[in-house]
């Protein structure tokens, strides 16, 4: 069965792709690294979603992209990278970074603390445009702007003060207490990913957990509650 003729999807946080070494703990939502699965090659423009866990003084050396949006989602300590434009930076809970690699950019990606594990999300999503000049943007958004409703934080216009991606994605982030309840409209000709990041979520009757995701093909009325709280993000995709 095609799967778009599905109304919603629900792809299960055991069957994700899984890498584990001495530093570093990651699962991955879709094929990537040397996890393949046929069935789990993205959906619309999203490509990646990878859920890592870095020790402190770890991470990913100097390696590079091209033509793709990159976005860094942190849920626990700090990420410090540095790239081949002389960027440099530190990401914290809070802050949402997005580097459009375009023509191609070199960036390494470390632990900033010595002391403390880092838990964050990566996600890729395909450009509407190739060759563009590589480019970062980063912004903080308080946790009482995403308290118990949906906080746009990637937007093609960077609408909202949500930072510029380029693409028809509007992604949303919200940090749900006991007792939250969020409501989204999924439009006619548009799909929606939902990602559990922590907590447990209770979407149209069915529970999901963290590392869950949901592929969401035709419209429909999210209706989000939880007993224990929860993080999560909304991409609403063309």
């Amino acid at each position: 069965m095609n799967n778009e003729t599905i109304k919603h999807l629900i792809h299960d946080r055991n069957v994700r792709g899984h890498t584990q070494t001495g530093l570093l703990d990651s699962r991955y939502t879709f094929s990537f690294s040397d996890f393949y699965d046929p069935n789990r090659m993205g959906f619309r423009s999203l490509r990646v979603i990878n859920e890592d866990r870095v020790v402190p003084g770890a991470g990913f050396p100097a390696h590079s992209h091209q033509d793709m949006e990159i976005i860094s989602y942190i849920l626990a300590g700090a990420l410090e990278h540095q790239d081949s434009l002389g960027t440099g930076s530190v990401i914290k809970p809070g802050d949402v970074q997005i580097m459009s690699a375009g023509t191609g950019i070199t960036h390494s990606e470390f632990n900033h603390s010595q002391t403390e594990a880092i838990h964050l999300l990566q996600i890729w999503i395909k450009p509407n445009r190739t060759g563009i000049e590589p480019r970062y943007e980063q912004r903080n958004f308080p946790a009482e702007e995403k308290q118990g409703k949906l906080r746009l934080i990637a937007a093609p216009e960077g609408q909202d003060g949500a930072v510029t991606i380029y693409q028809d994605v509007y992604l949303y982030a919200s940090v749900m207490a006991a007792g939250d309840e969020i409501a989204y409209e999924v439009r006619s000709h548009r799909y929606a990913w939902l990602q559990i990041a922590l907590g447990i979520v209770e979407l149209n009757g069915e529970i999901l957990r963290a590392g869950d995701g949901v592929q969401i093909n035709t419209p429909e009325r999210l209706e989000l509650t939880t007993d224990i709280g929860a993080e999560i993000l909304l991409f609403d995709l063309a």
